[in-house]
């Protein structure tokens, strides 16, 4: 299953279930978490009642369309957890009865994996499910997760390393592991991935703690304002010498408070906060909870690892450097011989680029009588040993930094050429990476490997720049590799030579000043940092320690994901900030809409059509009931028209906070004080036309 497989917002397999949960969360235990929508269900209910004691077409109208401004919001609810639901559903069909060979005593036994607790240990072999979620204790095996992030390539997994973690309904491929499972049953990850897709475990976020407190402060507000115009109508009426002349009638009453309260922003809430997990899902990225995707749109500070995130992450042999007097075919062959046997990337590109510059064939290591050195920490070089007839080595080829190499000449009484560190110095100016090759205690040259800068990435960063974050790039690489590649990158900054203490320093000395700080890991060293970030990434890849420091993990293990998390979290905060200044900005036009109707007629001069305080109506709309009818009904079809927007959420743009607020004030702002006179005055003719009103 992969996370992004996506349905459509219009999609009947959606809809239809989405209207039956919206009927079911009229449970006044439901709607009493929306504070908002309570306040319309008790409306709605005493409407009702009064409709059915004292019946008129207008009262039955103004009570139909408070229901439906409920079954609106609750629909948009349920839109949202209904998308969530089908992911979940295909995660649930993965969960099939898996068997277990737990170890216990040194004995190998079948159990239900329903019956594994945390710290078994079992035994995983070529064809079996991995039972569930563990670290891998003993042994590397080639493991299939398409399950979970929909990549049909295999992945290694392999103990004592960062890439140890195995996540339970993922197939072993090919040789034997040993893991201990390090999640108890109802609580893996899976488990938590459906409960979080659901909308099942999401709690409130601080900021949407906030809206709500606002939210009901302006109910509140409201209801008293309300609620007191029956005393003000009653003292006007008397000093007007009118009877009956404003309409106080309690579902008037309840049709200007539902229409004056934020009920646009109270019913489409809790669907904006689900929307913007579900968009991190799909995007293979698993959060512990919806406050970290909040955190990720406040982000100050992006932390990136160079390698993989900036770079590609392998480099590759782009140019080799003769010493003086040596021929470039002889070092391009000598390097060539010195990296048959090198399985890594590097190796493999040197091989390559002595093949295409020189025409130079890899050759087999037993034809030659050759013995491979390989590369040790100590040394920090390898090579190769060339033999004459099983003889003593007559030729010694070494490759690695040139600190190794110039140690491995002058041992054996070599001079390392001054023209060589030289090399070795403009090549990690640019950002490259020297490799020095030396035969038989003879420095040949140097090997240019470059880490290449991804495509896009430098427009990427402006974008961030834009929006007011800072990057730093976080790499082991000395200061010169580091500084080069932070150039041609165009980050704001970096950390060279960083250690996992320095990670955590930089971390707390932003956060000291007020900052919030992303950053993405995989290894048990990067756990503290990714604890102590507001935003801390982990690789699925990576290890259990760091899946369960960071509050996201990515799926797909990519480290340049952090900044799509970045964006979907200020996508998820402009949503809601965007239909927060629409809803109170709309609610202007009802305000004319509803007390002209109400009050239209006091202070009627004799032989008069209207009121002096019939001015108010600029709509012009045709009679106090259709006037309010048209304020309920607009009411309530505006957030049937905002749940496509609140579940795609509003359009990103990399541009600054304040760009943003104008943009969102003029668009929100303005068109929420706009598009309810021409909707309000639209209804209002339709009411008319259809003898409705």
């Amino acid at each position: 299953m992969s996370a992004r497989s996506t349905s459509s917002i219009f999609d009947p397999a959606l809809i239809r279930p989405a209207i039956l949960d919206s009927f079911k969360k009229l449970n006044p235990r439901v709607q009493w978490r929306s504070p908002v929508m309570f306040v319309v269900l008790i409306g709605a209910i005493w409407t009702s009642a009064i409709t059915i004691f004292h019946f008129s077409s207008f009262n039955f109208q103004i009570t139909l369309w408070l229901w439906f401004t409920l079954l609106f919001a609750n629909f948009a609810e349920a839109m949202a957890e209904g998308r969530g639901k089908a992911q979940a559903e295909t995660l649930r069909r993965m969960r099939t009865t898996t068997m277990a060979r737990r170890l216990q005593n040194g004995r190998e036994e079948k159990i239900p994996a329903s019956a594994l607790k945390k710290g078994d240990t079992v035994v995983c072999e070529a064809g079996d499910i991995i039972p569930g979620d563990g670290e891998v204790i003993e042994g590397i095996a080639s493991v299939d997760e398409s399950a979970i992030t929909g990549e049909s390539a295999p992945v290694i997994r392999e103990s004592g390393g960062d890439r140890s973690a195995v996540t339970g309904g993922t197939r072993v491929l090919s040789d034997r592991i040993v893991v201990r499972i390090t999640s108890e049953q109802g609580n893996t990850f899976i488990d938590r991935m459906i409960a979080l897709v659901e909308g099942a475990r999401r709690q409130k976020t601080p900021n949407e703690i906030a809206l709500s407190i606002l939210l009901v402060s302006l109910t509140a507000l409201f209801i008293l304002a309300v609620f007191t115009l029956p005393a003000f109508a009653h003292y006007s009426e008397s000093a007007a010498g009118q009877t009956n002349a404003v309409n106080v009638s309690i579902p008037v009453l309840v049709s200007l408070l539902v229409c004056l309260i934020p009920t646009t922003i109270g019913g489409l809430l809790s669907a904006i906060g689900i929307s913007g997990i579900d968009r991190l899902v799909r995007q293979n990225v698993l959060a512990t909870s919806g406050r970290a995707v909040e955190a990720a749109g406040d982000i100050d500070v992006l932390l990136l690892d160079k390698t993989g995130t900036i770079t590609m992450g392998n480099r590759m042999a782009v140019a080799f450097h003769v010493a003086p007097d040596v021929d470039e075919g002889y070092l391009a062959g000598a390097s060539q011989l010195s990296s048959l046997a090198d399985e890594t990337p590097e190796g493999r590109s040197i091989v390559v680029l002595a093949k295409e510059k020189f025409g130079l064939r890899a050759r087999e290591m037993h034809e030659l009588e050759a013995t491979f050195v390989p590369f040790t920490a100590q040394t920090r070089m390898s090579g190769i040993d060339l033999h004459a007839n099983g003889a003593q080595p007559t030729i010694s080829i070494r490759k690695g930094a040139a600190q190794s190499i110039q140690s491995f000449i002058e041992s054996g009484g070599g001079v390392f050429p001054q023209a060589v560190t030289k090399a070795v110095d403009e090549i990690s100016r640019r950002g490259a990476t020297p490799l020095v090759v030396a035969e038989d205690r003879q420095a040949l040259g140097v090997i240019e490997l470059k880490d290449i800068v991804k495509g896009g990435i430098k427009e990427r960063f402006a974008q961030l720049r834009k929006m007011g974050i800072r990057t730093v790039m976080i790499t082991g690489d000395n200061p010169l590799t580091a500084g080069a590649i932070a150039a041609e990158s165009g980050v704001d900054d970096f950390m060279a030579q960083a250690t996992p203490e320095d990670k955590l320093r930089r971390i707390r000395s932003e956060q000291a000043e007020g900052r919030l700080i992303a950053m993405t890991g995989d290894g048990t060293n990067d756990a503290p940092a990714l604890a102590q970030a507001d935003v801390g990434v982990a690789m699925n890849t990576g290890t259990q320690a760091a899946r369960e420091a960071g509050n996201m993990v990515d799926l797909d293990s990519n480290p340049t994901k952090l900044i799509q998390i970045v964006e979907i979290g200020k996508q998820l905060l402009m949503t809601r900030g965007a239909l927060t200044t629409f809803s109170i900005a709309n609610d202007v036009a009802k305000y004319f809409a509803i007390l002209p109707a109400m009050f239209g007629s006091l202070y009627l001069a004799k032989g008069a059509a209207a009121g002096p305080l019939a001015a108010l109506n600029i709509m012009r709309l045709h009679s106090p009931e259709s006037a309010i009818l048209s304020a309920v009904i607009f009411n309530a079809l505006i957030i049937v028209a905002l749940i496509p927007l609140a579940l795609a959420g509003v359009k990103y743009r990399a541009v600054g906070a304040a760009q943003i607020l104008i943009r969102n004030l003029f668009i929100y702002g303005v068109g929420g004080l706009i598009a309810p006179f021409i909707g309000i005055k639209l209804i209002d003719l339709a009411l008319v036309a259809l003898h409705l009103a």
